[in-house]
């Protein structure tokens, strides 16, 4: 073992600064997020460039999601087992094949695959999170943490006015040409700066369990982001959510009995980590419901009750600042998660989400009230976005880092996809005609938000039942 120490160390002695590994990590983090808003200024025009119905331009959103969350907990395990450097890699060279089959497509199928592929990059977050614990002193590792974390929001933010600039002053292929060269750019920095892994557990491979996870994981998924326009008692419908609960359930009882499981479910059962689990679903249940409806508020007509007319450009630069709070205060989560510890960080998050969503429900009614709830929600999600990898890594044993944080990830992709279909159903279903265009009614935000606070409310009592736990395989780099 005292060789393998020495040699480990002498690794670590020649590799970067430390600041370039966060920052490159971070870079990869803002790429992946990017992914999530590339297409949304193409939406409405999907159906005439691609020559397909508006439902099966859907899939171009709907397939990224999808591969987003199965993908990211089986990329964690992989990352745990072969090396977590060497699986971000793969990660970040699928974004550039999918992003150039899109860009080099004219058809609906070679944008679909190639956005399938762009989906799996998500997965370099939790992985860069676990690379960041395996190099940084505790004293660091807080910082960077909620650094890593807030790019999952401010990728997307600042992404979306580039986007739309994009798509209104150039080809739509552009915009996966861009991504492309993101994923280059991120490619060549991965192989500069973060080093080979020092920290691996080799296993096995579970195929069985990664074909179970993604095939009840996609019928969930499908259950919840299709529903509202398949028709929620449709026979397609129910035999997704029953066919998907059913595989997860089979799932989890070969998982228990497995002896390389895919996840260690046992260590998921802990309370800290299942209750920062469900707690993230109500996080990003939240974070996405502004995302749908503040965008939609911004840019209704302007002779609407409570529209104001903003093109897409407008709203974009609107909502952005909140992306930018997020990493901002990156610094002060780490501070704060030292000082007080992630749980408390945890609970002021999602309080202060609760309080956003209570300010544009009782004041909306100008621009820049939707500016301030939505830079409220970017504090609230930048300070609960820090503080769950670093309850989830004081709670798991050091070769499960990659896989729970992974598994985290999943249940916020849950909390989206969910937010996404549930707030996209509720504004179609209360909207009233205005010159041939339906127009969500007040009312029907009024329910958006009424939602958003009970899921915020939700994840602020989780906060309190977590308890302070530590793993007993404490990892180096985490206080003791």
């Amino acid at each position: 073992m005292g060789a393998n120490d020495d040699r480990a160390r002498k690794r670590l002695s020649r590799t970067p600064p430390k600041w370039a590994v966060v920052a490159v990590l971070a870079f990869a983090g803002l790429c992946s997020s990017f992914m999530f808003t590339l297409v949304v200024p193409l939406q409405a025009e999907l159906p005439q460039l691609l020559n397909a119905s508006r439902e099966d331009t859907t899939w171009v959103v709907t397939i990224t999601l999808l591969v987003a969350a199965v993908a990211t907990p089986i990329s964690g395990r992989l990352g745990d087992m072969y090396g977590k450097r060497r699986v971000v890699v793969v990660l970040l060279l699928l974004l550039v094949i999918g992003s150039m089959i899109a860009a080099l497509s004219g058809s609906i199928i070679g944008v679909i695959i190639g956005r399938a592929l762009q989906g799996a990059v998500t997965g370099v977050v939790p992985l860069g999170i676990a690379i960041m614990r395996d190099v940084l002193p505790s004293e660091r590792l807080g910082t960077a943490v909620a650094l890593m974390s807030a790019t999952m929001g401010v990728g997307g933010a600042i992404g979306l006015p580039v986007a739309a600039l994009l798509a209104e002053h150039a080809d739509w292929h552009m915009l996966f040409w861009l991504a492309a060269a993101l994923g280059v750019a991120g490619l060549a920095l991965v192989f500069a700066v973060v080093p080979e892994d020092v920290l691996r557990f080799p296993g096995r491979l579970d195929v069985i369990g990664a074909i179970g996870l993604a095939i009840g994981l996609t019928g969930i998924l499908l259950f919840v982001s299709r529903g509202a326009e398949w028709g929620w008692t449709s026979p397609l419908t129910l035999t997704c959510i029953i066919g998907g609960v059913v595989v997860l359930l089979a799932w989890g009882w070969y998982q228990l009995r497995a002896k390389d499981p895919l996840l260690d479910l046992r260590v998921a059962a802990r309370p800290a980590v299942l209750f920062t689990n469900v707690a993230a679903i109500g996080m990003g249940f939240a974070l996405f419901a502004s995302n749908v409806t503040f965008p939609q508020l911004l840019e209704m007509p302007a002779g609407t009750e409570h529209g104001f007319g903003l093109d897409m450009v407008g709203a974009a630069l609107v909502i952005m600042p909140a992306g930018l709070v997020m990493m901002v205060i990156s610094p002060l989560s780490g501070w704060l998660e030292r000082t007080v510890g992630p749980r408390p960080l945890f609970t002021v998050g999602a309080t202060a989400i609760v309080l956003a969503y209570v300010f544009v429900l009782l004041w909306s009614s100008e621009v820049w009230h939707i500016f301030v709830g939505n830079l409220l929600i970017g504090v609230g999600i930048g300070f609960s976005f820090a503080a769950m990898p670093m309850i989830i890594m004081r709670s798991v044993p050091a070769n499960e880092t990659g896989a729970s944080n992974g598994l985290n990830a999943l249940f916020r992709s849950v909390g989206t996809s969910s937010a996404s279909a549930v707030m996209g159903g509720i504004l179609a279903a209360m909207s009233v005609d205005v010159d041939g265009v339906a127009v969500p009614t007040r009312a029907a935000f009024d329910v958006c938000f009424w939602l958003a606070i009970a899921a915020g409310l939700i994840a602020v009592i989780l906060s309190f039942l977590i308890p302070k736990e530590r793993s007993s395989e404490q990892h180096p780099s985490l206080p003791g």
